[in-house]
């Protein structure tokens, strides 16, 4: 993948190929997704500093570039940040605001389905940029590791769906689902609860389809999966 950020022989041409699937991601994606993915695109193409690897820019300034209020910019570098696309580089200090980094590697990984929308040669293109990697990501301090859930034969239908959603993305499962917790079954409706409002619309609105295909497979009876918040 990228070593970090592109940078030498060929560095332009990598920049517009990780911006095209950014582009081809969230073309693909739902509205709130397109709108996220827009808003970190224009931030990069504005004030990334791809030489020193950088975003450094208050919540003011990117309150005033996306056209937004700051509780909108503190809500979405949350959601960059739990993706795992956006970190902490150096934190905020007086006269000195927050400057991030981007990981790179996460970013083309959560993509990577959308690269052949673009085109062969594109997804060729960016398959060799990882010919030394294997396009999974890595454990390291930007994304905690979490223990494998266990299976069992007596684990609920939510306990078996947890499992399989482990298996298939297994960063996502720490990020949003390990701390979801079965609330009860009713008339075919699975209730689910996450520990907050934020946590709760944001699996509703971005994985509630994923998440019903899983429990469906233990439970074909659910028809809906609904998560509130604790």
């Amino acid at each position: 993948m990228l070593a970090k950020r592109p940078m030498g022989q060929g560095a332009a041409s990598k920049k517009y190929d990780v911006l095209t699937a950014l582009g081809a991601h969230a073309c693909g994606g739902s509205k709130f997704e397109q709108r996220l993915v827009l808003r970190f695109m224009t931030a990069i193409t504005a004030r990334y500093n791809w030489q020193r690897d950088e975003l450094t820019m208050g919540r003011a300034e990117l309150a005033r570039l996306w056209q937004v209020d700051e509780r909108t910019v503190k809500r979405e570098l949350a959601k960059l940040k739990t993706a795992g696309w956006v970190y902490i580089k150096r934190p905020a200090a007086r006269g000195r605001v927050t400057t991030y980094a981007i990981d790179w590697e996460r970013v083309l990984y959560d993509t990577r389905s959308s690269w052949k929308s673009v085109g062969p040669d594109f997804e060729l293109r960016l398959a060799s940029m990882g010919k030394h990697h294997d396009l999974t990501p890595e454990t390291n301090h930007k994304v905690v590791a979490f223990p494998t859930p266990k299976q069992t034969e007596g684990g609920t239908e939510w306990d078996q769906a947890l499992s399989l959603l482990y298996r298939d993305d297994p960063v996502f499962h720490g990020n949003w689902l390990v701390q979801v917790k079965r609330s009860g079954l009713r008339h075919g409706i699975l209730e689910l609860e996450a520990p907050s409002g934020f946590h709760a619309n944001y699996l509703n609105t971005h994985a509630i389809a994923r998440m019903t295909r899983a429990v469906q497979e233990f439970a074909p009876e659910v028809h809906r999966v609904f998560i509130s918040s604790s």
